[in-house]
């Protein structure tokens, strides 16, 4: 199975259908094709479509091809001004996008971010693009790529110390409990703080798969009465996305810290695999 599912190109060949391209054509991949008449297809909720096709998700194949044949509709134009880096970050940007979209982050939030991998930093750029005024991420690496990208606090996460401990610390970074937070690592430790770290009546939106079975400090999330939201992939983000880095509201461009050709896929995996990239 082929891996690969942030994707920039240039169009090699259309159908006859399709009117909005056309040969030549700088474009940005959506790795969803949906059945697009299912209730959730319907509702436009798409990215739950019990009938997906989507790239490097077993069974389908992934897209680190020369070629690759992929429906129209979720294939968008690249402005002039954005470059192909730019444009396979289309996707983890829309990650975030839609995370903070489901957290309700709006101008003058306090946005607690849990996880300083690509995820997370694409959300902390999407948070402050959306108009956050105080971004805090946390990890217990990278957090330097996160400062330098534009998160106003990071906090380190000691070995010893517990969630309960941390989130006051937290608030006190911020100037207040951050009203949203979106844990983007998949840990339990990270839920846990989550939950004790977020101010009360807040939106706790996950993103990161971990565990199977993860556990919630339950009675914190009823007294504080926290609104706890999944967030699966993106949902007609493209366009947002690519219209945000083409003015300049996201500036994907810091976290791109490595490049290889096709041909170098193994050595980029590596590279992954070691930490030490970033995308």
């Amino acid at each position: 199975m082929l891996l690969g599912h942030e994707v920039s190109g240039v169009v090699s060949k259309v159908g006859p259908g399709v009117k909005h391209l056309k040969v030549g054509d700088r474009v940005a991949v959506d790795p969803h094709t949906t059945c697009r008449v299912c209730e959730f297809c319907k509702s436009g909720r798409y990215n739950l479509c019990p009938d997906v096709f989507f790239l490097a998700t077993p069974p389908d194949s992934g897209a680190l091809a020369r070629y690759h044949v992929h429906a129209a509709d979720f294939v968008f134009k690249l402005p002039d001004n954005v470059s192909f880096e730019e444009g396979a970050c289309v996707e983890p940007l829309s990650v975030g996008l839609h995370g903070c979209r489901k957290a309700g982050v709006t101008l003058g939030s306090r946005v607690l971010i849990t996880g300083s991998g690509p995820i997370g930093l694409c959300s902390m750029l999407c948070a402050k693009a959306l108009g956050a005024a105080a971004v805090c991420v946390t990890d217990s690496k990278r957090l330097q790529m996160a400062k330098s990208a534009g998160a106003t606090h990071t906090l380190q996460i000691p070995p010893e110390a517990t969630a309960e401990e941390l989130a006051p610390k937290v608030a006190e970074l911020m100037g207040g409990a951050p009203e949203h937070t979106i844990e983007c690592s998949g840990a339990q430790f990270s839920v846990n703080l989550g939950v004790y770290a977020t101010k009360p009546g807040g939106t706790f939106v996950i993103i990161g798969h971990g565990p199977k079975d993860v556990s919630f400090p339950v009675v914190a999330c009823v007294a504080k009465e926290i609104t706890i939201k999944g967030s699966f992939r993106y949902l007609n983000t493209w366009p947002t996305v690519i219209e945000m880095i083409s003015c300049g509201k996201i500036d994907v461009n810091p976290i791109i810290s490595h490049h290889f050709t096709l041909e170098q896929t193994l050595q980029a995996f590596e590279m992954a695999k070691s930490g030490e990239g970033v995308k």
